[in-house]
């Protein structure tokens, strides 16, 4: 019964879209992230009912230094959410993605699809072999962005620069067997 007061008022505080400052306060627990609030108040906004996964599913991604998948972050979240589905996870991620809070990178060459809530302007390094992704930032990004839009006309909304080649510790994983080999 316990859990189910709080899912009550849990629901009529996100519902009714109670904050303190850019506080976000829900269960007793209060979420200080500007850009998990950014991605809820989006999810709101675009009338989706905000349940305790969805704001899970935008803390994890908000927090994320990766570039996940929809099984990736349904299998991280299933734990604490059992009626979790993964409809409930790929609709949060194209709302996301369609109101460009996030962007998609496509395949890392393992079939699946990666997501990145990392929109200022970054390279993103795919390793063919692991399918590691990695970010490097360059502050020259902005200053290309900003000659792309002089010399074009465009409103710049944003850009994806992708690298594919081997990391390091794929290279160097090649390396060591290539030498035992001889």
């Amino acid at each position: 019964m316990d859990r189910l007061l709080t899912a009550l008022v849990f629901n009529a505080i996100i519902n009714n879209g109670y904050f303190l400052g850019n506080n976000l306060i829900y269960a007793g627990l209060c979420m200080n992230d500007e850009r998990a609030t950014i991605f809820i108040n989006a999810l709101r906004q675009a009338k989706l009912r905000l349940t305790p996964q969805r704001l899970s599913i935008c803390r994890m991604l908000a927090n994320s230094n990766g570039h996940p998948t929809a099984m990736e972050l349904y299998e991280q979240l299933r734990t604490d959410f059992p009626t979790l589905s993964l409809a409930t996870v790929y609709t949060t991620l194209s709302t996301l993605l369609a109101l460009g809070l996030i962007h998609d990178l496509g395949s890392a060459g393992d079939g699946t699809l990666h997501y990145d809530p990392d929109t200022e302007p970054h390279v993103n390094l795919i390793c063919t072999r692991c399918h590691q992704i990695s970010d490097l930032d360059d502050e020259t990004l902005a200053a290309v962005s900003q000659r792309v839009a002089r010399r074009s006309g465009y409103e710049i909304l944003g850009a994806r620069i992708a690298y594919y080649g081997i990391c390091p510790t794929c290279a160097k994983r090649s390396n060591r067997e290539a030498s035992g080999r001889r």
